[in-house]
Parts: structure tokens; C-alpha cells; sequence
């Protein structure tokens, strides 16, 4: 099944993690609002170091834009450390949807061996 978020092309711009190196610390924010559509820049997502202070900034992020639905697009991206499971778990306890575009066949394994593929919608999304 393939959704559109929106019609226009979305709107990139990086969210600073704290003072983390910068690769593997900017977001791409591609879309804020009740709808708020982060990525990864089609990298993995970066080791257990990192996650604490994503977990801050996404939380930060979904107080400021009083987002309802957070999706993640994880195009491109073929890990998920455990502790992004964690951030995940925890931010669904703090919207009302947490949705998952495109993960990779090894990101869909992870989420179904894990049951997290019942905890969030998870949808094929063309950019």
C-alpha cells in the first residue's frame, strides 16, 4: 500500500541533537504539526550514545509542535539499536499514533520477532 503524507514535497530541515557529533546527530525533520514526519537521512540509526539525546529532542520536538501522529521515516536504514525500541515505546505513550515508513525487510524482522509490528502502523510511503 503506498500513502502520501501530503502534497507538496515535504520540507526538510535538521534538528540539532544537543552537542553530538553532527552526522549522526541531526534529525531531518520533514514535517511538524499533529502529522510530525522525522528521519534519519537514509543512515542507520546511530549506537546506544546517541539515543538518550534523541529521546530528549523527540520528545522536545512533539511538545513544541503538539504533534498527535509521529512517524519515522527509516528509509535506508537497516539497523535499530534496542534502545531506539525503548525511545519508540516511549514515545507512544506520548502521541496518539506512532507510525513507521518503509522500514527495510531486516527492520520488519526485528519489529516482528520484538511485537512491536502491533504497537505502530507501518506503511510503504513515496516521497
Amino acid at each position: 500500500m503506498s500513502d502520501s503524507i501530503h502534497d507538496e514535497p515535504p520540507q526538510e530541515s535538521a534538528f540539532r541533537l544537543g552537542n553530538l557529533p553532527e552526522d549522526p546527530a541531526v534529525l531531518k525533520v520533514y514535517q511538524t504539526g499533529e502529522l510530525t514526519v522525522v528521519g534519519f537521512g537514509g543512515r542507520d540509526v546511530p549506537d546506544e550514545v546517541c539515543i538518550a539525546a534523541y529521546r530528549t529532542q523527540l520528545f522536545d520536538l512533539i511538545a513544541q509542535h503538539n504533534c498527535k501522529t509521529l512517524a519515522f521515516d527509516l528509509t535506508g536504514v537497516q539497523l535499530i539499536p534496542s534502545g531506539m525500541l525503548g525511545v519508540l515505546s516511549s514515545i507512544r505513550q506520548r502521541v496518539e499514533h506512532v507510525e513507521l515508513y518503509n522500514p527495510s525487510p531486516d527492520v520488519l524482522d526485528v519489529l516482528r520477532i520484538t511485537k512491536f509490528d502491533q504497537l505502530f502502523a507501518i506503511k510503504e510511503v513515496a516521497f
